[in-house]
């Protein structure tokens, strides 16, 4: 385990519900190939922290690196949905242009 994951794990032990520590140490793990704990914690933070939005982007693009395409699109779906319920326009940008581009079409399709 890094010294960075330790640390980021006594971080979180003073702030349990941390959705930035959580979101830190998630990424850690997806960094060092830790993908069973990697997953588990995108999850926790989709189910208990929603409205973080920075994880749906990654999440989705974790799933399709994992070759699980239609969830990845789910995760993209979701996190859209929750962007323009904060109305956050650039995560909803970020987000929808993964999802066309994992869906397989180019953004230069929508100019004809």
């Amino acid at each position: 385990m890094s010294n960075r994951l330790e640390e980021l794990q006594e971080f979180l032990k003073e702030s349990p519900n941390d959705p930035f520590l959580k979101y830190a140490i998630t990424m850690e793990y997806k960094k060092t190939g830790d993908n069973e704990n990697a997953f588990a914690g995108f999850q926790d933070l989709q189910t208990n922290h929603p409205d973080y939005i920075g994880t749906y982007y990654h999440f989705a693009k974790f799933m399709e690196e994992q070759g699980r395409k239609e969830e990845a699109l789910d995760v993209y779906r979701v996190g859209m949905e929750v962007a323009q319920r904060l109305r956050n326009r650039h995560a909803y940008g970020e987000l929808l242009s993964a999802y066309n581009l994992a869906m397989g079409i180019e953004e230069d399709e929508w100019d004809d």
